[in-house]
């Protein structure tokens, strides 16, 4: 037999017959039940032994797909019903997973067609466990097995295979729990539903008033929202290529400094920053008061709204931009820039021309992520936005207010939708159909030629001033982290941190007693397995992307990115309404707050790894194919290696929203799995600042000394033949060198 039928054959039996059916209840991660009753008891019994015992009998026909792939012995793959037969049995396998799985849950038939169909269910069942996700696997990539036996992709089963796993969880991950959601869009307060009252909320003037142009009254939170990301698209793309030249282009002093300081705020937990700003520019602020004395003005509430929006955001989402565009800036190769100096082209003239539009495919996702990060934000909007409402807090304060309007919210996620989803076409049609690849087999010098001097001192005086801001805002932080109450005590005192960090003996030996301990533990363990899965995820799918042509891209794409579009709170919400029933029953469990990472940052991945693979000449992979490698090979030696920054930007930015994520974690945390920002956010609540504060300053310093590891464990790729001043060794391109 094919050794990858076996293999999946091997895995659908594991699934099957030895490990557990059902989720575990207690902890997913647990592998107690070896030693509690295991394998005959009903919890923890796989499969094949509650059909033996007579239970769950509708498990039985699964069997029967598993045991089909040995009519495969002997066949080739070139053999027609090798690919048919297996198409058949995944197909089968799947459809009579899910029918199983969706149409039997807590109290029996889940529908009441089914129970007029079929007469009362006497049994029941929980949530799927380790032996229906190997099972539910099998189907899948036996699948797509037969897919590519086909002929499917050129008939590479690792493209398959990806393309059909990515469609597989994006669909059981993103679409599922949105399409519930965004389902009761339509419904109204008695429970039915209604397309006209849908419509006459879609288009109401809460939404999409007018007023401010008009009548000097306020706008609709759709037009606020727009106009916001706009500006903040623009700004934080613009400031992000500033950073990005002085980092790769500039020998000014303070490029470690830089570096470091534009991370920060992406790092920072939610509020803080707001906190810090209103300590500035709040109505008695150190800022404000000090200009209201300084020109005898009166004080006034400026910050709160627009202004303080602008700020903050701009704060926390220029890291984003120089991220993603950083990577993009370096691998401009520096033999087109010298091709255009050599044709007599000034500095001016080849950065304009030559230069920059190379770095379109940078710039484009730049700006896509900073609108859609803009139109996302909640944290804050909630804390800064005064009475500039926006649609996050709107949906926000839809599903938790007093009013807990589901069908409210859903209709502002909608309009939301629409925003993000233009944005994303329009960056490609801004893009086109032409090529920017700068990185081919090839060695060059290596050495990028100087910015021009005019240039150099713009950007220089703008990062020093972005530097002298940023030093304020967290100085304002960290000082507030000792002060004993803000604006009334201002003595100094480890109070906060000894509360939230004490560590104490007992006759146990050490024992951590702050009260933040819990949370930060459980933080950081999560954010460090959701990292790299959600780096892997991200650049597999930027992969199939930018290297394969397939049916329906168009559509995998805008299913890669439909997560990022939507609002943390909504996905929290849908997440929570998805999962807490069977089949998939993870509400309160560590795996639903790991599984919302992943696929909530999973688009940073795709946008890093697509402008930094449309940098790379396909001519790498055809080499690398032509040698006698495969797809995964030359996925793993060749283009992984060169994609070096788009792997840090992933895993640097996946860490980091894991560790600062509040708007759709703060309806999935529990009491077992807290969070950071959610213990944070209880702080605040408290109008206990100094804990929060010190808490969030000591997240800071853990972030990056996480992030440091992270870069040396990345490191940095070398794509040309010499360093600035010295000669270094040429790289093996192809061949995994």
């Amino acid at each position: 037999m094919h050794p990858a039928v076996v293999l999946w054959m091997a895995v659908g039996w594991v699934g099957y017959a030895v490990l557990p059916w059902y989720g575990l209840q207690d902890n997913f991660f647990s592998f107690s039940w070896l030693f509690d009753g295991y394998p005959f008891d009903a919890e923890f019994a796989p499969a094949l032994f509650l059909v033996a015992q007579g239970e769950k009998t509708w498990l039985a026909p699964l069997a029967l797909p598993l045991l089909l792939p040995l009519l495969l012995w002997r066949r080739q793959k070139q053999d027609p019903l090798f690919g048919w037969l297996l198409i058949a049995i995944g197909a089968f396998g799947l459809f009579w997973f899910f029918a199983q799985g969706y149409g039997v849950g807590l109290r029996g038939w889940r529908f009441a067609w089914m129970t007029e169909a079929f007469g009362p269910l006497d049994d029941r069942q929980f949530g799927m466990g380790y032996g229906a996700m190997l099972v539910a696997g099998a189907f899948l990539f036996l699948l797509a097995l037969g897919i590519a036996a086909r002929g499917a992709v050129g008939g590479d089963v690792f493209v398959v295979s990806s393309i059909g796993f990515i469609i597989a969880v994006v669909g059981l991950f993103i679409f599922v729990p949105i399409a519930q959601m965004l389902a009761s869009a339509l419904l109204t307060e008695e429970g039915s539903y209604s397309l006209s009252t849908f419509l006459a909320k879609l288009f109401s003037d809460r939404i999409w008033s007018l007023g401010c142009v008009t009548s000097g009254t306020r706008c609709g939170v759709a037009w606020n929202s727009l106009f916001l990301a706009v500006v903040i698209g623009f700004i934080t793309t613009a400031l992000g290529l500033v950073f990005a030249l002085i980092a790769t282009r500039t020998n000014v002093r303070f490029q470690r400094v830089l570096r470091a300081l534009t991370v920060l705020p992406v790092i920072t937990p939610p509020f803080v920053i707001g906190l810090a700003i209103i300590l500035l520019f709040g109505l008695s602020g150190v800022v404000t008061q000090g200009f209201s004395w300084l020109f005898d003005v009166q004080a006034t509430r400026w910050v709160y709204g627009l202004p303080g929006l602008m700020i903050a955001q701009t704060l926390a989402f220029t890291p984003i931009a120089f991220l993603v565009l950083i990577g993009v800036v370096e691998g401009v190769s520096p033999s087109m820039e010298e091709a255009a100096q050599t044709l007599r082209a000034n500095k001016w003239q080849t950065f304009w021309t030559v230069s920059l539009p190379l770095m379109r495919p940078g710039l484009a996702n730049a700006f896509l992520l900073g609108f859609i990060e803009s139109m996302a934000d909640f944290g804050n909007p909630l804390v800064l936005g005064g009475n500039y409402d926006v649609l996050s807090t709107e949906i926000f304060f839809a599903i938790v207010g007093a009013q807990y309007d589901q069908s409210q919210a859903a209709i502002l996620a909608i309009v939301l939708l629409i925003f993000t989803l233009s944005a994303f076409y329009a960056q490609r049609f801004w893009l086109g159909k032409k090529s920017y690849t700068t990185v081919a087999g090839k060695g060059d010098a290596g050495v990028h030629p100087p910015l021009p001097r005019g240039l150099t001192i713009v950007i220089t005086a703008l990062a020093t001033f972005w530097i002298l801001v940023t030093v304020v805002v967290y100085a304002t932080i960290f000082y507030g982290s000792f002060v004993k109450l803000w604006g009334v005590d201002t003595s100094l005192t480890f109070d906060h941190y000894i509360q939230a960090f004490a560590i104490g003996w007992n006759e146990f030996g050490l024992h951590l007693k702050g009260s933040a301990w819990a949370s930060f533990w459980t933080t950081i363990w999560i954010a460090l397995v959701s990292a790299p899965l959600t780096a892997m995820l991200g650049l597999l799918t930027a992969y199939l992307l930018a290297r394969q042509r397939f049916a329906g891209k168009n559509a995998f794409e805008f299913g890669t990115m439909l997560s990022f579009a939507i609002p943390g709170t909504v996905i929290g919400v849908a997440y929570v309404i998805a999962f807490n029933l069977p089949p998939i029953e993870l509400t309160g469990t560590a795996l639903i707050l790991i599984l919302s990472f992943i696929f909530r940052n999973m688009p940073v991945g795709v946008r890093a790894g697509v402008a930094s693979m449309s940098q790379l000449d396909k001519s790498l992979d055809e080499s690398s194919l032509t040698l006698g490698a495969n797809s995964f090979q030359t996925f793993i030696r060749i283009i992984l290696p060169l994609l070096r920054p788009a792997i840090l930007a992933a895993l640097v930015y996946s860490f980091v929203r894991a560790m600062t994520a509040i708007s759709a974690v703060i309806f999935l945390v529990s009491a077992r799995y807290n969070l950071s920002t959610s213990y944070i956010v209880g702080r605040v609540e408290n109008n206990e600042y100094g804990i929060a504060i010190a808490y969030a300053t000591a997240l800071i310093f853990v972030m990056l000394a996480v992030i440091g590891a992270m870069q040396l464990i990345v490191g940095s790729r070398n794509i040309g033949r010499r360093g600035t001043g010295h000669a270094t060794k040429p790289i093996a391109i192809v061949g995994g060198g």
